[in-house]
């Protein structure tokens, strides 16, 4: 293992031993904040400390079978200690490599909720209809990891598409999951309109928003528009009969955030600031990553040449541009079995990261 990271390791030990020195002081024991402060300290390090004792312990086992191959005699003790040293090899490269991608820097929004926004782009009722395909998609995805899904709004088009869904994912580290997910996604197919069955292409893009809360970001009330409208579309038992639906847009910026789907227009009202928190924090952010590094925000503009991913009907095909990852198994994609793409682009973000930590 690289020195770097073995200083590190040191260190994270020694805080982590000194940690539980303190958390079994009476001062400590009686002292909520302070015990809840530390104890969620040593949890942050406790899985990258056990594995390092785990690596140390094989690197101790592996240290004693090369200095039998050194020391002894006996052919039965060599011929063990190779076969210990098959053994232990590949396993500290694979605890070096689990410390290493523990050691990486936390994206601080890694554990959040998310609000995700489609919107049909390039394409017409295809794109739309696209966006609803999408939705389907990561609705299956959420119920696989039992997150909660609760949809803000859905802008319906006249045939039934959907030109806009706005959604909260609530569950266990949403965001370290969907946060790839923003960009632009392509298909390619044959309409169902398509009389001489030609294969177009249109796009749909995604945004992915950590949730925020209001200390995060402060909205001043001045700053607001808010217009309540009556819900429209398929609702089910529940579509709003009242002027219920909630839009609030945030002056300074021309944000806008809806929500439609609250039994109440107080609880729309609270639904549509949570995304609109969200939305400016991003807007932030794409500022300040815009003021150091010139790039465009991650969503692009819709265009077939900015996509992220591309979905191919014809033959069951997609295709993941930024790892080059292709399955042909599109039909299972498209109910909801994404792990496959989504793991293989959490790896290569590790991979990326690991190749500039220094």
């Amino acid at each position: 293992m690289d020195k770097k990271y073995l200083q590190k390791l040191k260190l994270i030990v020694d805080r982590y031993e000194q940690i539980s020195e303190e958390l079994l002081s009476p001062e400590v024991m009686v002292n909520i904040k302070k015990y809840s402060s530390l104890n969620k300290e040593i949890s942050s390090v406790k899985k990258v400390v056990e594995i390092y004792k785990k690596y140390v312990s094989a690197n101790d086992q592996l240290q004693e079978a090369k200095l039998i191959l050194k020391t002894e005699k006996d052919h039965e003790l060599i011929e063990m200690a190779k076969e210990e040293i098959k053994i232990i090899e590949p396993l500290l490269e694979t605890l070096s490599k689990e410390i290493e991608v523990l050691l990486l820097p936390k994206d601080e929004h890694d554990e959040r909720n998310v609000i995700i926004e489609i919107r049909g782009a390039t394409g017409g009722d295809e794109a739309n209809i696209f966006a609803g395909d999408l939705y389907k998609m990561y609705a299956q995805y959420a119920e696989n990891q039992k997150w909660n899904l609760k949809v803000l709004e859905i802008r319906h088009t006249l045939n039934g598409a959907f030109s806009q869904i706005s959604f909260e994912l609530n569950g266990e580290n949403v965001f370290s999951k969907m946060k790839f997910e923003t960009g632009v996604h392509r298909v390619q197919r044959v309409p169902q309109t398509e009389s001489q069955g030609r294969v177009h292409t249109s796009t749909a893009t995604v945004t992915v928003l950590p949730e925020v809360n209001d200390v995060e970001v402060q909205i001043n009330p001045q700053d607001l528009k808010i217009d309540t409208y009556r819900s429209g579309g398929a609702g089910g038992q529940h579509v709003n009969t009242t002027d219920s639906a909630v839009r609030v847009t945030h002056l300074p910026t021309g944000l806008v955030a809806t929500s439609q789907d609250g039994r109440s227009q107080h609880s729309n009202k609270d639904k549509a600031m949570q995304a609109l928190r969200a939305k400016i924090y991003n807007f932030e952010l794409e500022k300040q990553n815009e003021k150091m590094s010139g790039i465009r925000a991650a969503a692009g503009k819709g265009s077939r040449s900015e996509k992220i991913r591309t979905y191919n009907y014809p033959q069951n095909r997609v295709t993941d541009h930024r790892t080059g990852l292709t399955l042909n198994k599109l039909d299972q994609v498209m109910t909801g079995k994404i792990d496959e793409i989504i793991n293989s682009l959490i790896a290569e973000d590790q991979r990326l990261r690991l190749a500039s930590f220094e």
